[in-house]
């Protein structure tokens, strides 16, 4: 890690003689945000933004085994104020490094607990921690978020569960944008999810560092009807095998008990991301800031790019003399268009091996073979595969499959996030990197910080993604597709698999298997390779779709999938976007738009001196009747100059700028 400024504060005071009624205060570098601490017969926390109030003052606490409330009648002993202000790289990201300065207030209470404050400029966070010897249970934690007046809300509830469990889903949601007073009780809530307070300002509530611990899912809280409070999934006590095509490992019942876990521990942040403006949110580090720096000494095998994706497509290519599908002549066919294309990835999804047990490979697939093509045109395969499967073989897999030269997995069907599948995921990630193994937790999983502690975890799903255009017609995906980079992105990378050669308007949008389609424009798709994090980015449709699209398909291939550096440009969420983002000498700009034709200009200011060149997508004049007519232009500019372009509905934009030699 290169540090290139340090500076630690540090203030102690020792508090023995004060009372169970004191007010303790943090403030945020730039002195905009406050957070408060009430200690009184609860404990309760509270954020002002200047003349804001974003969060009320809300509950907290702990349940330990016994019912002992950590938070009840709580003594203050001590506290500590600090201020940090460093920059940490980040090799995998959207930014070759991330500044971290905040203000640190640390209380210890009576009884070996505490609690950990923290004041950026973009938002706060708190965490429990507990100093006890041996192991403990936790029985509980009241995580509240009272907000004093009925905001409207962007609410991504759980949906498609698994056997009607409300505990195990895919975690992916379009958002019902409704005041907090409708939020539906009894009804989980999937985190990131975001409240418009006033005046442009929003709030988005995440949860970071996600450890031996379940994570955390939001209700309508009973104390109020603008409130939501946490809630854990219980430690699972007994499971089968069922769920999705009985691909998910079911839980059947659960203890009465969230977790079991050591009592020397900082548990999860509880994080509240502020914003003045919806674009400061297409920039946010907070994920990364309160993450657990990277476990892995030696990274540079960890290589991220782009992959040729067989299963949305249905492996369906054409012109060719052999029958397509799950079967060695197909993938080779990939390879050879991945190659052609500098696509630095093929995945052989479901159906390469039995589905519950991977060590028993298809009779159709030579992967042995395939891995050697690949190598020979610089092509890496990765396999798919469940949780439950490579999880009941996991060493056995790593290590034979490793050994024949596979690049990764991308895992599928965890649909939980208790403990114990929390742990599993840890787990995973660190035996994979001593394997030097990449993984995508693919269905689902959301990221909570693993990507900076683990970088060879270098995707999730956890997003409602283009592969729903096969089966949900109604839906609105450009008013979604416009959503998720101001909420979603907030937790980390997303497996959204864009790249549809088959475009539609709202009108001619329909579902297909075989031949899938997307709502919106030819440029919508290729924007999302820009606007969308994703070290490992899928494209999702067929070779032969892609080779019939060679304009298109050559453009996607010279967009990166890591960068040095990023600006948000515009954005109002749900309505549109637009991110310019750099890599050693070029810049990449995208723009998408919901189903509202729009005009945008760009301020090419940040270009900085020379000349450079500009490959433009845009829509095409017509692309309102057929949404893949598209416009390529090369255009000569400067930092003097704006560019202006026409968005159709549904519509966006890529563009391409290098400096001239």
């Amino acid at each position: 890690m290169n540090k290139f400024f340090f500076r630690v504060i540090i203030f102690t005071v020792l508090l023995p003689a004060l009372g169970n009624a004191q007010t303790l205060h943090l403030k945020s570098p730039n002195g905009k945000i406050e957070m408060a601490l009430e200690n009184g017969a609860k404990i309760l926390w509270s954020v002002k933004h200047e003349n804001t109030e974003v969060i009320a003052p809300s509950v907290i606490s702990l349940i330990l085994g016994n019912g002992l409330v950590l938070g009840n009648h709580a003594k203050v002993i001590g506290t500590k104020k600090s201020s940090v202000n460093t920059v940490f790289d980040t090799p995998v990201y959207k930014k070759k490094r991330v500044t971290d300065e905040y203000n640190q207030l640390t209380i210890n209470f009576k009884g070996d607990f505490g609690l950990i404050l923290r004041a950026y400029n973009d938002g706060v966070a708190y965490r429990f921690f507990i100093r006890k010897k041996g192991e403990i249970i936790v029985e509980g934690e009241e995580a509240n978020f009272n907000f004093s007046k009925d905001h409207k809300a962007f609410i991504p509830y759980v949906r498609d569960l698994r056997e009607n469990n409300q505990y195990i889903s895919a975690f992916e949601s379009t958002y019902d944008e409704i005041p907090l007073s409708k939020v539906v009780k009894d009804s989980l809530v999937i985190s990131p999810l975001l409240v418009d307070l006033e005046n442009g300002k929003k709030a988005a509530i995440v949860e970071a560092e996600l450890v031996d611990y379940p994570g955390m899912f939001l209700t309508r809280n009973n104390q109020g009807e603008h409130s939501l409070h946490g809630t854990f999934a219980h430690y699972p006590k007994t499971e089968r095998l069922g769920g999705f095509n009985k691909m998910n490992y079911m839980v059947t019942e659960r203890e009465a008990y969230l977790a079991k876990t050591i009592g020397n521990r900082n548990f999860p942040w509880r994080a509240v991301i502020i914003s003045e403006n919806d674009r400061d949110l297409l920039n946010n580090d907070m994920m990364q800031k309160l993450s657990k720096p990277s476990q892995i000494a030696d990274i540079s095998w960890i290589k991220p790019g782009k992959v040729a994706w067989d299963w949305w497509n249905d492996w369906n290519i054409s012109g060719v003399d052999f029958k397509a599908g799950i079967n060695t002549e197909t993938y080779k066919y990939y390879i050879d268009f991945a190659a052609k294309n500098h696509i630095e990835y093929v995945v052989l999804d479901e159906g390469w091996s039995e589905e519950t047990d991977l060590l028993k490979i298809s009779p159709h697939i030579n992967v042995k073979e395939l891995i050697s093509y690949g190598k020979q045109k610089n092509v890496g395969i990765i396999l798919w595969a469940s949780w439950y499967a490579i999880n009941k073989v996991l060493d056995d897999a790593f290590t034979q499959y490793s050994k024949m030269g596979i690049k990764g997995f991308k895992i599928d069907f965890m649909d939980r996030d208790d403990q114990k599948m929390v742990n599993s995921i840890y787990n995973i990630a660190k035996k994979a990197a001593d394997y030097k193994l990449l993984i995508d937790y693919h269905g689902m999983y959301k990221p909570t910080g693993i990507q900076r502690t683990y970088p060879n975890v270098i995707n999730f799903e956890g997003v409602k993604g283009l592969e729903n255009a096969k089966w949900t017609p109604n839906d609105d995906m450009p008013h979604y597709e416009t959503t998720i980079p101001f909420i979603r992105m907030l937790a980390g990378p997303m497996d959204y698999t864009p790249g549809a050669m088959r475009n539609a308007t709202k009108a001619d949008f329909r579902p297909s298997n075989s031949m899938p389609m997307s709502q919106g424009t030819r440029s919508h798709q290729l924007a999302m390779y820009v606007v969308y994090e994703a070290p490992l980015q899928m494209m999702a449709d067929s070779p032969t779709a892609y080779m019939k699209e060679q304009e298109s398909t050559s453009f996607i291939s010279k967009i990166p999938t890591t960068f040095d550096e990023t600006i948000a440009l515009d954005g109002k969420v749900g309505q549109y976007v637009t991110i310019a983002r750099k890599k050693e000498n070029n810049w990449y700009i995208g723009g998408l738009t919901n189903w509202s034709a729009r005009v945008t200009t760009i301020d090419l200011s940040f270009l900085g001196k020379g000349k450079f060149s500009a490959e433009i997508f845009k829509d095409g004049m017509n692309a309102d009747k057929d949404a893949a007519d598209y416009k390529r232009e090369i255009v000569k500019v400067t930092s003097a100059d704006k560019l202006t372009i026409n968005m159709a509905n549904g519509g966006g934009f890529a563009i391409i700028i290098n400096p001239e030699k």
